[in-house]
């Protein structure tokens, strides 16, 4: 038996739709997939979570590689588009508590006139690479041709085509385009 999901195991899973040369690995996790939209070419590693909101969709466009041991909270819409890579370790949130002391933090067993859950659309562009254990932000929008040093916290937007590194980041440099000028042998 192979570490990865069938097509018809992966249609199982009730993904609102999805594309082909889809690797999932079995052991990875879904929450609320009818709100889960995959590409083509996606590689999804072992002992990642990927939990959708009921009122928002993730969306990962082609060609992703998510490696081992990701956690993505999409409930307030994520969209993680082409040529993206995301290093093992990485947490990607699209909500988060209201810390002002003024509510509950987010209990499941909690009303929700108790709690207030901000929730944040995020966007990774295309040509992005994300290094290991690096964490992202509600609504901290990675642009075009980012890369994220490792362990890496992102709490701001990133301008496109830089490198940047450190909890909290900080800009280091541009990065290079030359990946552009590769011609693909799909």
């Amino acid at each position: 038996m192979s570490n990865y999901l069938t097509n018809e195991e992966i249609k199982q899973l009730g993904f609102q739709t999805y594309g082909i040369n889809l690797f999932i690995s079995r052991d990875a996790r879904f929450y609320n997939p009818s709100n889960i939209i995959l590409g083509n070419n996606i590689r999804i590693d072992d002992f990642c979570l990927i939990s959708a909101g009921k009122d928002n969709d993730i969306t990962i466009d082609d060609y992703v590689h998510i490696a081992a041991n990701c956690l993505i909270y999409g409930a307030g819409e994520l969209h993680i588009k082409s040529f993206t890579a995301i290093s093992s370790g990485c947490k990607i949130y699209t909500l988060t508590d209201d810390f002002s002391g003024d509510f509950y933090p987010t209990l499941p067993m909690l009303s929700n006139n108790t709690k207030n859950v901000l929730y944040k659309k995020t966007i990774i562009d295309k040509y992005v690479i994300i290094g290991t254990n690096s964490v992202i932000l509600p609504g901290c929008n990675i642009n075009e041709g980012v890369a994220i040093g490792a362990c890496s916290l992102v709490n701001k937007i990133c301008k496109e085509w830089s490198i940047y590194i450190g909890s909290p980041i900080r800009f280091l440099k541009n990065r290079s385009k030359k990946l552009l000028d590769i011609k693909l042998n799909e």
